[in-house]
């Protein structure tokens, strides 16, 4: 739906209604703004047309028209678009476009997420190991004894420990329980 500003070139009056009458609204006009606005919206997406390229059509519209009538005595003065009405099949074929567009943004979304999940995964696991091999490295045979005769003197003396046998394969003692 199209409103649109016309006026004379009052200079250019006289010729108006001698070449093409008093009817000049109906007999330029109209079949001019339709010839622009079919030739502009045939080169646009629907899409376009139902929301992001609005005002380029407009002003393309224009610029179109008001070339046409100038020449026939008519200045143009606006055109404005005031409501885009599409074929319900066409709107619910762009709404499902606009949808599946969406969902594949969000689609992205998630994989981009469970990308960075998997890269910070791999970096934790990295600073485990590092610190493993770090202390694989530094431990000895007898900082392995120490720590294992420290935990059988803690063993011992639990109330849970009931007998201590020394001298097991590796040369620690072995804490049996009676049961």
């Amino acid at each position: 739906d199209l409103s649109y500003r016309y006026q004379p070139m009052p200079e250019k009056i006289g010729y108006l209604h001698d070449e093409i009458g008093p009817d000049y609204h109906r007999r330029i006009i109209i079949p001019e703004i339709r010839s622009a606005t079919r030739e502009v919206i045939g080169k646009y997406l629907p899409e376009e047309l139902y929301s992001t390229k609005r005002e380029a059509i407009q002003d393309e519209i224009f610029e179109r028209t008001q070339k046409s009538v100038a020449e026939k005595y008519i200045i143009l003065d606006a055109v404005l678009i005031r409501e885009v009405t599409l074929p319900e099949s066409l709107q619910k074929a762009i709404e499902r476009k606009l949808s599946e567009e969406q969902a594949a943004l969000e689609y992205e979304y998630r994989l981009e997420r469970e990308r960075k999940e998997a890269e910070r995964r791999i970096i934790e696991a990295k600073a485990k190991a590092e610190a493993n091999r770090i202390l694989n490295a530094s431990l000895s045979e007898n900082i392995l004894r120490d720590k294992g005769i420290e935990a059988t003197l803690e063993l011992a003396n639990s109330p849970n420990a009931k007998i201590v046998v020394v001298g097991g394969s590796d040369g620690l003692p072995l804490i049996l329980n009676n049961n």
